[in-house]
């Protein structure tokens, strides 16, 4: 029985692994007018697109098989497997940089590890924890434990030094983000980021 009024996600193959999947769990391709490849990593620029799982295997596949040249039908120009990767970890690595430095801006980011644990045992707990890559075992270990007793999601992306030039001040080892709309974005950049790095 179909529900009336329930529009189906559109489905997309992938150029690398063939797996079909909701276009909106892709990473979607486009040309430019000077038939270079690009990520469209917003699904929002025109024209014809092709698209492959948010992992770089499945990136490196569609090239080394030649898979865009095909599915725009005409010889199209890739940017080298290595750089291509890394070009998009980047484009994927600035959207979180970029979505924390506007839940900043907006005054809803506390950084530091022990502030942000002294927001945790607050009467407000923040929606998002944040903690950095290179954050020592032990501190690291603190901030994550203080999360999950008070039931607050944490993720580990990014470094201190980034934390630290997006607050302009010293490194940080994490950052709370106050609940709201910024949380919902902030989970699914950091998904997409790891899940292209093959973290997931």
């Amino acid at each position: 029985m179909t529900h009336k009024g329930r529009a189906e996600t559109p489905q997309r193959s992938c150029l690398g692994c063939r797996t079909s999947k909701d276009k909106n769990l892709l990473i979607r391709f486009v040309q430019t007018p000077e038939m270079e490849i690009l990520p469209d990593l917003e699904s929002r620029l025109p024209g014809r697109g092709a698209y492959t799982c948010i992992d770089k295997r499945c990136l490196a596949a569609a090239i080394d098989l030649r898979q865009f040249r095909r599915s725009f039908k005409h010889d199209v120009s890739v940017m080298p497997k290595e750089k291509f990767i890394e070009y998009i970890r980047q484009q994927l690595h600035g959207r979180i940089i970029g979505l924390i430095g506007l839940a900043n801006k907006a005054g809803l980011v506390t950084g530091g590890g022990s502030m942000v644990i002294d927001v945790l045992r607050g009467r407000n707990k923040p929606g998002l924890v944040i903690v950095a890559t290179d954050v020592s075992e032990a501190i690291g270990g603190k901030i994550i434990h203080a999360a999950v007793t008070h039931h607050v999601q944490h993720r580990t992306v990014v470094t201190k030094d980034d934390f630290g030039a997006i607050l302009g001040k010293a490194p940080r080892s994490a950052i709370a983000v106050a609940s709201g709309g910024f949380v919902v974005q902030l989970i699914k950049a950091i998904e997409r980021y790891r899940n292209f790095l093959g973290e997931v």
